[in-house]
């Protein structure tokens, strides 16, 4: 089966991980692409190329403010991985409640010898 291309939807562009880095940088608030640059430590071509791919999908917009450009991360965007996500969260909730079951179990034994008097015979 071919693959499509990163820029056919939201799930193949935030397939790569730099592009998430940058959604997650973007999302503290609006950035230049020289702030992207300084705080992600890419390529200014590979920047480029990864801000345009997130544009297309449509999770990023540009602005310009004088010879500026202004790059900011649109949230709304990701409603469709959200709640393809959200279908899987009960195996998630089902793992923390097996784990937090253990830990209170393992941690119920541990106290049950100190409470419990030492009998000699």
């Amino acid at each position: 089966m071919p693959r499509a291309t990163t820029t056919s939807d939201v799930f193949n562009a935030i397939a790569e991980p730099r592009r998430r880095e940058i959604l997650t940088v973007l999302a503290e608030g609006d950035r230049t692409v020289t702030e992207l640059l300084e705080k992600i430590r890419v390529p200014q071509p590979a920047m480029s190329k990864h801000l345009g791919v997130l544009r297309k999908v449509g999770l990023v917009s540009m602005s310009k403010h004088g010879q500026h450009r202004l790059y900011r991360f649109n949230g709304q965007e990701l409603k469709p991985v959200h709640e393809w996500v959200k279908a899987f969260e009960r195996f998630w909730t089902l793992q923390l409640d097996r784990i937090k079951e253990r830990a209170e179990r393992k941690s119920r034994e541990q106290a049950r010898p100190a409470d419990q008097p030492n009998e000699e015979k």
